[in-house]
């Protein structure tokens, strides 16, 4: 992605069903479960290198020992600073005390981060504080084992305010106004409230308080818990959370925008935010991982149980369509299908940028993240060719020789790799000048394979902001002097800000944004913003289920082409030789080749809560006003 959009934080969620011994005997340690969980979570990095945190609950301890355990890292490499910890401490007891190598009871007993029920969470820090209170999971600790909480999730809510609210109305006194805080707060205060109505019936039953321990353990209902706490959710979610006794659970947003897949057999439950994830660290076939549904939570009671449960009564799927296009690993077999379909689709438009001139056109990708649609539009790009070939022969089959035959045949669709990323720009130098230098040079070129009468075709799997295309992109592939450049985005114009986990808070950093008010002060219709602005500024007392996206009139007087070739100009410079155009998918083929992921409100404005339209006429109006502030 030549403007990167950063990451999605990741989950790793995992329960042993069967006995610590069981794993020694079959797998040769009882350390099964931490090996799975550092795999889940590597495979994973690419979700978020932030910060990373690991959490294991042994479960039916005696009184007195440990069953928590918890790791957080905000290091460079996360991951592998949270296992390094991790082994440090099991080398040392092990090494202290040699009885226990046999032993799996003692290492229960004895070991930290040995247990029965593990999360693990990489992070993308999407307010950009990296400190490690802000690492998950986190954790709300208590004497009674059923009130112990341990949360960790990939998610925003557009109402924390409210939510805040909330809790200092039930009497609390939250920490901080932040999602992750108040939402665990949340699911506390009626965990708190679950137990007690128990314990009180127990006690009416004649129970002692010890008694009643195993009593809650077994009635409490993690469902009408999360039903509690969720009412007034509003926003994106994949939440996990483990309770000191042994419960837990996941639990995705209604309308299914940030992802989740479990799997389940005799042996264990995990749950990630990736289906290839599990497929691979469990050697599982594609179709036994299940996609957890909207509005639905996994629900994995102590004693092994797993229920899926709806939660909050499920919309219109909006799953992140960002997820096929950029954040999911492509090694999923949908996935990978879907980013080959959105370069194939896109190759109508290219051909009519390049006059249907295959012959002198070279394709390329950038960066390697759009890979994959490079092979879709280079295998599209060859059926072109290869049905030009057809025509050509049935036309002239009585004049065709076997050498013209031959050079006709020998004709090929040109691919080369004519950018290489040659250093990662380093976030230290704030300074504007000392970072464009740097930018202009994250991307080196590979020189004598263009000529001057070649088009040079880039695809990219998004543009955001622009600024490396402008500042790096766009002059290195001048440097190789083709006829034209002509970088493709296998996405939409992204024209709005995203408030459910994606780094997108603010409009005017978008290009599409910036030429659309380009276009409008050219033609005379910036009057249009005005308008927008005071419709949107009356809008602010309203609830947010009144609330209207008014921004999408900014772009409605334009046809998508308009703003293409105005972003086309605007990320030239008089000294490009080259022609330059941009082209992007257009939503309606985004939709066919990604059906199961239908979220594109960064794309269209539609957004799937009613808190999108307040954060969208927010981050309109902070732009208006000339606010530099996030709109959520």
């Amino acid at each position: 992605m030549s403007d990167a959009i950063k990451h999605e934080c990741g989950i790793a969620l995992l329960r042993l069903k069967k006995p610590l011994e069981f794993y020694k005997e079959k797998y040769g340690t009882a350390f099964y479960g931490i090996q799975k969980m550092y795999l889940l979570m590597e495979k994973q990095h690419n979700r978020g290198q932030d910060g990373a945190g690991f959490a294991s609950i042994k479960l039916d301890v005696e009184p007195g020992e440990r069953y928590i355990s918890r790791v957080r890292s905000n290091d460079a490499q996360p991951i592998q600073d949270v296992f390094a910890q991790i082994n440090e401490r099991i080398n040392e007891e092990m090494a202290a005390h040699p009885e226990y190598s046999d032993n799996v009871a003692l290492q229960k007993k004895n070991i930290p981060y040995l247990g029965e029920l593990f999360l693990g969470h990489v992070r993308y820090g999407t307010f950009g504080k990296n400190s490690i209170e802000s690492v998950h999971p986190f954790l709300r600790q208590n004497n009674w084992m059923h009130r112990n909480l341990i949360v960790a999730g990939n998610f925003n809510m557009t109402n924390v305010t409210e939510l805040f609210n909330s809790l200092v109305e039930l009497g609390q006194h939250p920490k901080e106004m932040a999602d992750t805080v108040t939402v665990m707060e949340k699911i506390g205060h009626f965990l708190d409230d679950e137990v007690t109505d128990l314990y009180l019936e127990c006690k009416n039953n004649g129970l002692s308080k010890r008694e009643a321990s195993p009593v809650i353990a077994e009635k409490l209902e993690v469902g009408k818990i999360l039903k509690r706490a969720s009412k007034g959710w509003d926003g994106g979610y994949a939440m996990a959370g483990l309770f000191g006794h042994g419960d837990a659970f996941v639990f995705r947003d209604p309308a299914g925008i940030r992802p989740a897949y479990f799997y389940e057999d005799d042996e264990i439950v995990v749950v990630a935010s990736e289906r290839p994830v599990i497929q691979t660290v469990f050697n599982v076939e594609f179709e036994k991982v299940q996609e957890l549904k909207p509005g639905h939570a996994l629900i994995i009671k102590k004693n092994g149980k797993l229920t899926e449960e709806e939660i909050r009564t499920p919309t219109v799927k909006k799953a992140c369509s960002f997820e096929r296009i950029y954040f999911s690993r492509g090694s999923d077999a949908e996935i990978y299908q879907e980013r080959k379909n959105l370069g194939k689709l896109i190759l109508p438009a290219v051909l009519k940028a390049i006059d249907n001139d295959t012959d002198n056109t070279v394709f390329s990708y950038i960066p390697n993240t759009a890979e994959t649609s490079f092979y879709g539009i280079v295998e599209a790009a060859q059926d072109f060719l290869n049905q030009r070939k057809n025509n050509y022969i049935l036309n002239n089959r009585n004049t065709l020789t076997k050498d013209s035959l031959q050079e006709l045949l020998a004709v090929k669709i040109r691919t080369e790799k004519v950018a290489i990323k040659d250093a990662k720009l380093r976030t230290f130098i704030t300074e504007d000048s000392s970072r464009d230098d740097l930018v202009a040079h994250i991307y080196d070129v590979t020189y004598g394979v263009i000529k001057p009468t070649d088009n040079l075709v880039i695809i990219d799997d998004s543009i955001v902001r622009g600024t490396t295309l402008k500042m790096s992109i766009i002059k290195m592939m001048d440097r190789l002097k083709p006829k034209s450049i002509v970088i493709v985005s296998s996405a939409p114009q992204i024209r709005y800000p995203d408030c459910y986990g994606i780094d997108m808070a603010k409009l005017e950093g978008l290009i599409a944004f910036k030429a659309t008010l380009e276009l409008l002060k050219e033609r005379n219709l910036y009057h249009i913003v005005d308008e927008v602005y005071l419709k949107c500024k009356a809008q602010e007392k309203l609830k947010d289920s009144e609330v209207v996206n008014f921004v999408t009139e900014i772009y409605a007087p334009f046809h998508p082409q308009e703003i293409s070739d105005k972003i086309a100009e605007l990320l030239s410079s008089p000294e490009i030789n080259a022609e330059v155009k941009i082209i992007f998918q257009t939503v309606e083929d985004l939709h066919i080749a990604c059906p199961k992921n239908l979220g594109d409100w960064y794309f269209t404005g539609d957004y799937p809560t009613a808190g999108g339209n307040r954060v969208v006429n927010r981050a309109f109006m902070n732009f208006y006003e000339g606010k530099d502030a996030r709109a959520y």
